[in-house]
């Protein structure tokens, strides 16, 4: 069974929050690089877990030990899910910020004056900042710049900055701004040769396609369940033998070993269950609709095919979505896409739509779908050193559009007629 228009009308169905109306019409909700909507296995989840295993970790009792059992499963499925080596490679936070400005304070504790560090003008400030602060010890960062004309990362900015002083190596995987897919598996293949190690933002990505920390070879990635269909989580890989050589700021209490060592006080139990069940959830959808994508995975085990086939069936289908979306905005007087734009490069950037129409501003722009229940973000979206370098930083930046699998041809349909009547109302 092919993941299509069909599928998606019962997949809807898990949704809670897709079935609300606002005077009796239905929501449309393109909002999700900002945060998706949850499934009903993930709130069933956690609801279970509060009423029947609500207790802190590492006790005597059966409450206790249920919170354990269900942690180390949550490391599994995610282990799974980005394909890493040992359940002990993941790590949970609070969000994908707070994750990376611990690791970025924990590298720095190994770092002299005059070390480097590389970051993007394409990136969350959270993949920024963080490496940023590092100047305080006498770090030198470097920004690798993008192209304007279509957000592509500069290689040859990469390839110029890396040297035998480039300890880190911070970029992401998609830009949460305008949808570019960095290579980044070449970037790593890069950084590496000259030691360095490599730090990717995958927040925008993992909700749109498969992720395999091996075969990228990176040093840690990190990403956000509440992107894909979980509660407000940050997840990170780390390679074991870097998490355990690595200083860790704790308390004496707590393990010294990873993944304890990173885990500060007590951890969010019930978002953990939570973003453990968005797992299940994609595994589930891999089983029904990625038969015919399991058999390149066949050295993995099956939970891990399920995983990869379900955001392969992801990515085919949301491709038709931003096909159909990408075609009828070019058809609107006054619209300037910002990224890649062309049907035929979908493989170059994720369904993530971002631009401005001539004449209003982008929070009008936003305040006026509302109006019509169609939920859209506006603003920089955290990137600001993209939006700056786009020059849009003091005009309201872009209107970001954001697809995922529970979106439907039908609703790009009404977007864009919308926006239509917008642009010539």
């Amino acid at each position: 069974m092919a993941l299509d228009e069909m599928a998606v009308f019962l997949i809807r169905q898990g949704f809670p929050a897709l079935k609300q109306t606002i005077e009796g019409k239905p929501i449309v909700f393109f909002d999700s690089p900002g945060g998706s909507q949850v499934h009903n296995s993930v709130i069933d989840a956690m609801q279970r877990y509060l009423v029947t295993s609500n207790s802190n970790a590492h006790g005597a009792f059966s409450a206790s030990m249920r919170t354990d059992e269900m942690t180390h499963k949550a490391r599994e499925n995610f282990a799974d899910f980005l394909n890493a080596d040992r359940p002990e490679e993941i790590i949970f936070g609070p969000n994908m910020t707070t994750l990376t400005f611990r690791i970025s304070q924990a590298i720095g504790q190994t770092l002299k004056p005059g070390d480097e560090v590389i970051v993007t003008r394409l990136d969350h400030d959270a993949n920024v900042s963080p490496w940023l602060a590092l100047r305080n010890i006498g770090a030198v960062v470097r920004f690798v710049d993008f192209d304007p004309t279509d957000c592509t990362l500069s290689m040859q900015d990469v390839e110029k900055f890396l040297n035998q002083r480039t300890k880190i190596v911070a970029v992401a995987y998609a830009s949460n701004s305008v949808g570019t897919i960095n290579d980044v598996k070449t970037i790593t293949r890069m950084a590496h040769e000259v030691g360095a190690l490599v730090y990717i933002d995958a927040v925008h990505f993992a909700p749109h396609g498969p992720i395999d920390v091996t075969e990228l070879g990176c040093d840690f990635l990190v990403c956000s369940a509440y992107k894909f269909f979980g509660p407000h989580i940050g997840v990170l890989y780390g390679r074991h033998d870097l998490l355990e050589a690595l200083p860790a700021l704790k308390v004496v209490p707590a393990g010294n070993e990873p993944p304890d060592k990173f885990e500060t006080g007590t951890n969010n139990f019930e978002g953990i269950c939570g973003a453990s069940a968005a797992i299940e959830y994609l595994s589930s959808l891999g089983a029904q609709f990625g038969s015919e994508y399991k058999p390149q995975f066949n050295t993995l085990s099956s939970h891990r095919q399920d995983l990869k086939a379900a955001m392969i069936a992801i990515r085919s289908y949301e491709n038709q979505l931003c096909r159909k979306l990408l075609s009828g905005l070019s058809q609107i007087p006054g619209i300037r896409v910002y990224g890649i734009c062309g049907p035929e490069n979908l493989d170059h950037r994720v369904p993530t739509v971002s631009f401005t129409l001539e004449g209003i501003g982008p929070r009008d722009i936003a305040l006026k779908l509302n109006k019509e229940n169609i939920f859209v973000w506006d603003g920089h979206f955290y990137a600001v050193a993209a939006i700056e370098q786009l020059g849009l930083l003091d005009k309201g930046g872009l209107v970001r559009v954001g697809l995922c699998h529970y979106n439907t041809q039908q609703e790009v349909q009404f977007l864009l007629e919308s926006l239509w009547e917008i642009g010539n109302g």
